[in-house]
C-alpha cells in the first residue's frame, strides 16, 4: 500500500517529545507503517486477517489501535488504487471528542 502522509506520524511522535511513552509511541507507528507498506490489500476483511483489533467504519474509513489501544489512527482508503491516507492520529481520549467519519487531515 501507498501511504500519505508520513510526515502525520512524525510530526506527532515529535509533539509527544518528553513524554515517557514517545520511544514506545514512535517504535509502534513505525512498525504499523513499515507493514502496510507491505500490505496489498483489496477489501476491508483483509485490513481484519492482518489487524484483527481495527474498526471498519465504511469501506473507505479505519481506525486502527496503536500502542495497545492508548492512540488512535484514522485512515481513508482507495483499496482500488492501493492508497492510505492518514487522516488523524491522536491519543484514545481526544479520539473520543472527533466524529471519525468526517475529520480530515490537520484537525
Amino acid at each position: 500500500m501507498r501511504i500519505i502522509a508520513r510526515r502525520t506520524l512524525r510530526d506527532f511522535v515529535a509533539s509527544r517529545a518528553g513524554t515517557p511513552d514517545q520511544p514506545a509511541l514512535k517504535a509502534a507507528l513505525d512498525a504499523w507503517f513499515a507493514e502496510v507498506s507491505r500490505a496489498r490489500w483489496t477489501s476491508t476483511s483483509d485490513i481484519r486477517q492482518s489487524y484483527a483489533s481495527a474498526s471498519i467504519v465504511t469501506a473507505e474509513r479505519v481506525v486502527f489501535n496503536i500502542r495497545g489501544n492508548a492512540y488512535r489512527l484514522v485512515v481513508a482508503l482507495d483499496l482500488r488504487r492501493g492508497i492510505v491516507w492518514i487522516k488523524w492520529v491522536g491519543t484514545h481520549a481526544d479520539y473520543d471528542r472527533i466524529d471519525v467519519r468526517e475529520v480530515r487531515h490537520g484537525e
